[in-house]
């Protein structure tokens, strides 16, 4: 079975950095795309960015591009999600889901969340002076 841990948050301050880390196991990441989200309190879940399974294609979404950037490790099964100049809006419940590729980069949007079919248990981020 397919599982998702998120570690890394934590309360910092603004305009500091978090590094996000999402360890999967259960799949291989070449068939999947990873992609991370986030909910605030009484707020939809967003989606930030998302890398498809062969690491091929990126996407982020425009309230985020560049301050987040995705990457992944295959050797420790970890994806990443490095956030620079952080702000208090950032402060949210962040999450990583997998689905397979084709899923996600065939919908018309890859933060379709609805596509995702494995999460994880999400990673609390505050900032806050």
């Amino acid at each position: 079975q397919p599982q998702l841990v998120e570690s890394g948050g934590g309360l910092v301050q603004p305009g500091a950095s978090l590094r996000l880390s999402c360890v999967y196991s259960g799949f291989t990441l070449d068939d999947y795309a990873i992609a991370w989200f986030r909910q605030a309190p009484g707020k939809e879940r967003e989606g930030l960015s998302c890398t498809s399974g062969s690491g091929d294609m990126t996407s982020y979404a425009d309230s985020v591009e560049g301050r987040f950037t995705i990457s992944r490790d295959s050797a420790k099964n970890t994806v990443y999600l490095q956030m620079n100049s952080l702000n208090p809006e950032d402060t949210a419940l962040y999450s990583c889901a997998a689905s397979p590729s084709e899923l996600v980069y065939g919908a018309e949007s890859p933060f379709l969340d609805t596509n995702y079919f494995y999460w994880g248990q999400g990673t609390q981020v505050t900032v806050s002076s």
